[in-house]
């Protein structure tokens, strides 16, 4: 029942706020910026940065040097199949941001990949003029309805975040995400917990793959690493909050995510 109430609040906060909200996007822009994100808590964010840095030494650096060699085919399938899964968590912040033509899109895309494209290995759906696809979370809504970043974070193997978005991503495990509810919150007898947390290593082993070299560059010719991923990691944040498709320096702004994210 509290979970419920919690889904419900969170809700009718999110559609209050985006009906106050300015449609402006120069007022979310600015809410935004890189520049306008406190650091707050900047020693134990460079404590979790060194940490995850580790851990991306140890593990997904490896794993990801080994998946990046897999034939094209099997590489893209993977991605597509995570693309599809994410529709999940899209489609809901679709109906909460006022898309509703979107969500009718993104819901014909999972339908369709779905069944027809063998559970999202392939996009059929580009190739049926659905083709712009863009992801969003709860985090974005929040920011779209207003609500401003807050102070950027460093999560633990998670990676950059920032309050507004921590706080928001609490939602995919109250029932905002309906990959989750039928895996680890639900015993629906046809998938299992492992099934959640492997899609979500997976594409934190595909992230890597994809940037694998600009990350490598990105470290090697940085005077401060931390501070090079954070300026980016904003930068492409803003940039999905107002869908804007534009090249963040080194990354491709359909590749830089959170780790999680996914959310």
């Amino acid at each position: 029942m509290i979970k419920k109430l919690t889904i419900i609040l969170f809700t009718t906060f999110t559609l209050v706020s985006n009906v106050g909200a300015s449609s402006d996007g120069e007022l979310i822009l600015n809410k935004n910026k890189p520049s306008e994100v406190k650091d707050c808590f900047e020693n134990i964010n460079r404590a979790s940065f060194a940490f995850n840095q580790v851990l991306d030494g140890i593990v997904f650096k490896p794993v990801a040097s080994v998946y990046k060699k897999l034939p094209s085919p099997v590489k893209s399938g993977v991605s597509n199949s995570l693309d599809n899964l994410s529709n999940l968590v899209t489609i809901p912040n679709n109906l909460l941001q006022g898309d509703f033509a979107l969500a009718g899109v993104n819901t014909g895309r999972f339908l369709v990949n779905s069944t027809i494209g063998v559970l999202g290995l392939v996009d059929v759906a580009q190739h049926l003029g659905m083709t712009d696809y863009n992801k969003e979370d709860y985090g974005q809504s929040l920011a779209k309805a207003g609500v401003g970043p807050g102070c950027y974070i460093v999560l633990p193997i998670l990676g950059p975040s920032t309050a507004r978005d921590t706080v928001a991503s609490v939602a995919n495990f109250l029932g905002g995400d309906a990959w989750y509810n039928v895996t680890v919150r639900n015993d629906t007898h046809h998938f299992d917990d492992i099934d959640y947390y492997s899609s979500k290593i997976t594409g934190g082993v595909d992230f890597r793959a994809k940037n694998f070299n600009a990350i490598d560059n990105l470290e090697k010719n940085s005077l401060d690493f931390y501070a090079s991923v954070k300026s980016l990691y904003l930068q492409d944040r803003q940039q999905k909050i107002l869908n804007v498709k534009k090249i963040v320096e080194t990354q491709n702004d359909s590749d830089w995510e959170e780790i999680e994210d996914q959310q």
